[in-house]
């Protein structure tokens, strides 16, 4: 069966003044439609460059990225937003969420760039299924850190994507609210079948992944398949 997302010897090279830094140096990795997978090593070792890369946010220096079949690496910037937008939703590890806006009107407003006809009702299921139903007319102000990441993931399944990209998403949580956390993107890969590739420096979160993926140096230093992975409870950091 054809992987959903398949690297294909992806580099990625910055030059900074006259030093070329290599982030990422021949990637091959496929990952399959329904996986949960976790990207996982230090600050510089190339994750988040390869989530970026996949979201479409920025370009490889060789090699390519093809999901679903297609290579969006040969995508012009009208053909990535158009990618962006239908394919992949993404979760940041600093929430991201418009301040002056309200939980439902943050979905609201993401909601209105895919043309959704009903954005109010369609925000207000999302927050249901993030379990936040009864914070929709809060600000981010008024919202906790784990409950303002929450709204990050219901905003980013605005466009029912079958993809989602989580970057450091427990980053600025405690434990306890970091649970939370994965327990909605755990609950939505199983249940809703969403492919989730989440990058993290935190090993602790690792055993809850199908695979786990330990990048060094911009190359895989190792892959490991989970055979029976833990539930997000059982994880202590």
């Amino acid at each position: 069966m054809e992987p959903l997302i398949q690297f294909e010897a992806v580099s990625k090279r910055y030059r900074m003044g006259e030093v070329q830094v290599s982030a990422l140096d021949s990637l091959d990795l496929p990952i399959a439609a329904g996986e949960f997978v976790v990207l996982l090593g230090p600050s510089g070792c190339g994750k988040t460059t390869a989530l970026n890369l996949l979201g479409g946010l920025d370009r490889p220096t060789g090699g390519h990225i093809l999901v679903h079949g297609h290579d969006i690496t040969r995508d012009d910037d009208a053909g990535l937003t158009k990618y962006r937008r239908q394919t992949v939703g993404l979760v940041f590890q600093f929430f991201n969420l418009i301040p002056t806006l309200t939980a439902a009107e943050n979905i609201e407003f993401a909601l209105a760039l895919t043309r959704h006809g009903k954005r109010h009702s369609r925000a207000l299921e999302l927050l249901e299924l993030v379990g936040l139903a009864e914070r929709a007319n809060h600000f981010p102000a008024q919202l906790s850190g784990g409950q303002q990441q929450r709204v990050a993931i219901a905003r980013a399944l605005a466009n029912e994507p079958p993809i989602l990209l989580c970057d450091e998403p427990t980053g600025n949580l405690d434990s306890d609210t970091g649970h939370q956390v994965l327990s909605v993107l755990r609950d939505l890969n199983q249940r809703q079948g969403t492919t989730v590739l989440l990058v993290t420096h935190n090993a602790a979160i690792a055993p809850m992944a199908d695979r786990v993926v330990r990048l060094r140096n911009g190359g895989i230093e190792r892959i490991e398949t989970v055979d029976a992975p833990r539930a997000v409870a059982e994880l202590v950091w």
